[in-house]
């Protein structure tokens, strides 16, 4: 069994040793990035650790979160995760499948947030958890947008992080499924370089697009728009 893997940000701890998929910036970057003013129902799909939802959690002291994850052993390390911290109460992590959840519920989400399996290259890990966790191998794009337009009330959204190489097929799947792309920022790991990450924000609401551009580092240190977005958490910022 792998060493216990303590991540310890400001108001919270997750172990992430259980989890295929361990802590990283892109689902650090969507718990802090995803809308959170009024939710009060919160859904993060392939919750592995709980990372995002514990991030949630703390920006939105009215919402109640529920964390799924189809890896059972994801799911009990989020749940004592979520145990360990101060929102307890108010979150909640059971091992799930996605499309059976979506297919007995509706509008029942005011937010849904997720760091979803896919992968911008084909190369398969050879661990058979962390291939599940990192491929479209258990929830495909299609599927989680046509879940996520089931599962969200009417004024309810979407959050997501894909590889910039993914924005062709998320606008052609939103386009089908009745989405609307309401908010895309690109993420750029180093002044100068090209985007690497896309967040996404998608809702059935006619908005226009609020679109723009996040650089991580420039000339060696962390921007100061990255730092507002990651300062709470972060014990160095």
């Amino acid at each position: 069994m792998e060493k216990n893997r303590v991540f310890r940000f400001k108001q919270f701890a997750v172990d992430d040793s259980l989890c295929a998929m361990k802590v990283g910036t892109d689902g650090v970057l969507l718990g802090a990035w995803a809308p959170v003013d009024g939710v009060r129902r919160v859904l993060d799909v392939g919750t592995g650790c709980g990372v995002i939802a514990l991030m949630v959690a703390q920006r939105a002291p009215q919402a109640l979160i529920d964390a799924i994850d189809i890896d059972v052993q994801a799911a009990q390390q989020a749940m004592a995760n979520f145990a360990s911290s101060p929102w307890g109460e108010r979150l909640s992590a059971r091992q799930c499948d996605f499309n059976e959840l979506a297919a007995t519920m509706s509008s029942t989400y005011d937010l849904v947030v997720c760091n979803p399996p896919f992968f911008a290259d084909g190369v398969m890990p050879p661990d058979d958890r962390r291939s599940l966790a990192r491929h479209g191998t258990s929830l495909t794009l299609e599927q989680l947008l046509n879940g996520a337009e089931r599962l969200l009330t009417p004024q309810g959204r979407l959050a997501m992080v894909t590889p910039v190489e993914a924005r062709p097929l998320v606008m052609e799947h939103c386009a089908y499924h009745d989405l609307r792309v309401n908010g895309l920022t690109e993420v750029v790991p180093v002044e100068g370089r090209a985007p690497k990450r896309l967040l996404w924000l998608c809702s059935r609401m006619s908005t226009p697009l609020r679109a723009n551009v996040l650089v991580m580092t420039a000339q060696g240190s962390f921007t100061q728009p990255y730092v507002d977005l990651v300062r709470d958490f972060y014990l160095k910022m």
